[in-house]
């Protein structure tokens, strides 16, 4: 009898494990690409809720892709608050007299995750309204504030030049890349890059593929374009289809110390400001004096770029900031974000034994968390005093962000928050949602399997189910 017993409640067991209250749309959805229940995690449960709604693998810890952003975001909010800013510091190390400096000027970052081109101008503008013209010396970048390992861009998958594998720096500048923007006008196709990097030639020979694409592939529009750089030139071979009309992209094409030099000298030339010596690394030394610091925007607007645009250097900035939370450091590394975050998730008793954390962005092969604890994470986001700022973070569903094109035009477009993660093997999904009956449900759904990309649709059905009710 005891045993019999037993059978039953393991069969009870699968039958919670395997989800029969998974809607059938989705389990159809799944099946038609191949991706079998053992390698999806899903939670989908009503706001302030324990016991889930539907529950598939929710305790298995899975690769998350970009959803891991929710974590960091929160912990930053939490940890920092949303008014924290990060500042760039201007020294000077030598006499300035009658807008000359016969020394050098020294730039010192601290992490800003979006000290963009036009605030880097405007900064160099006020360098200038504060009386510095002529630079006698060297313009030394102080980047020692992270101390982190040397970034390899061609680590993760092999394609250094893509913008989401730049890497973090204390002195990142524009995110480290070039945008391309193509123009095709006719016969001729027309390249400009932004912004104007000293010293750097465009090369381009691409041409217009003798077959037209069909409209409806100019999603991949720049797969036949190969780009190279080499030295101070960037290369542009391979073919432009003429007929998907202005494109752009970002490119990082070279190293951080570079990039803020070309910026640099760009901008100070057309400032009218002049240097004579060289770009070289190294610290703020003892006898220079500070003279300008420029702020970054608060962790509030920092942390809407990050989740609705899912910008993984932005994600990998913050994630080694939360490590100075604690005034005792006076260096950002990796250790110290990961510390922070463990610690702050115990203060929240949010002990999630699986959880693996590498850069916090997502762009990994080893960070790891599950459904459940994902969706806990949630609910205590939603409970916070800072669930305002957090949530509004958020893309909304088929208006911006990650989401601005998924169930568009539908009863579920607007009536959701949710941020989205997708590598080659992972696709996932994890937010809120207003039901048709004013309920909040909160929803995860997290696919691992090599057709893991073909996922959307069951995504997007549980999501349209979750809001009918």
């Amino acid at each position: 009898m005891k045993f019999i017993y037993s059978v039953v409640l393991y069969l009870c067991f699968l039958t919670n494990v395997y989800a029969i209250d998974l809607p059938v749309e989705v389990r159809e959805a799944l099946k038609r690409q191949h991706i079998p229940l053992t390698s999806v995690g899903i939670e989908v449960r009503e706001l302030q809720s324990s016991a889930p709604l539907i529950s598939v693998n929710a305790q298995q810890g899975m690769n998350p892709a970009s959803t891991m952003k929710l974590l960091t975001t929160y912990a930053g909010l939490e940890l920092l608050g949303p008014s924290y800013t990060w500042k760039t510091e201007a020294y000077l190390d030598g006499k300035l007299e009658k807008g000359v400096l016969q020394g050098n000027l020294i730039l010192k970052g601290y992490g800003d995750p979006k000290f963009n081109i036009e605030q880097f101008w405007l900064w160099l503008s006020e360098l200038r309204a504060r009386g510095l013209r002529d630079i006698q010396g060297d313009l030394v970048l102080d980047r020692s504030f992270f101390n982190i390992p040397e970034h390899d861009p061609a680590d993760f998958d092999n394609d250094p030049l893509r913008a989401y594998n730049v890497g973090p720096d204390a002195l990142l500048l524009n995110f480290n890349t070039l945008r391309l923007r193509y123009l095709p006008d006719g016969n001729r196709l027309k390249v400009i890059s932004e912004p104007p990097l000293e010293g750097v030639q465009l090369d381009n020979q691409l041409t217009s593929p003798s077959a037209p694409l069909p409209a409806t592939n100019c999603e991949s529009w720049d797969d036949a374009i190969h780009i190279q750089a080499r030295g101070d030139s960037v290369i542009l071979q391979g073919g432009y289809p003429s007929e998907c009309g202005e494109r752009e992209q970002n490119l990082n094409v070279m190293p951080h110390t570079r990039y803020v030099a070309a910026v640099f000298n760009a901008i100070w030339q057309e400032l009218g400001g002049t240097i004579k010596g060289n770009t070289r690394e190294g610290p703020v030394s003892k006898d220079a004096q500070l003279f300008a610091t420029h702020y970054s925007a608060p962790l509030s607007e920092i942390i809407r770029d990050i989740n609705k645009f899912s910008n993984n250097v932005m994600a990998r900035q913050l994630f080694l900031t939360l490590g100075t939370a604690d005034p005792a450091q006076t260096t950002a590394s990796i250790p110290l974000g990961v510390q922070a975050m463990r610690k702050w998730l115990g203060k929240k008793k949010l002990n999630f034994s699986e959880l693996v954390l590498e850069n916090g962005a997502g762009l990994s092969r080893r960070e790891r968390i599950s459904a459940q604890h994902l969706a806990d994470l949630l609910n205590s986001a939603a409970l916070s005093p800072l669930s305002a700022e957090f949530t509004a973070s958020l893309p909304i569903l088929g208006v911006d962000g990650s989401v601005k094109k998924r169930l568009k035009g539908t009863a579920a477009a607007s009536q959701a928050h949710l941020k989205t993660g997708s590598l080659e093997g992972v696709k996932s999904i994890a937010g809120y949602i207003k039901s048709q009956s004013g309920k909040e449900w909160i929803l995860v759904f997290l696919i691992n399997h090599p057709n893991a990309k073909l996922g959307q649709v069951a995504q997007d059905s549980l999501i349209a189910w979750v809001q009918k009710q």
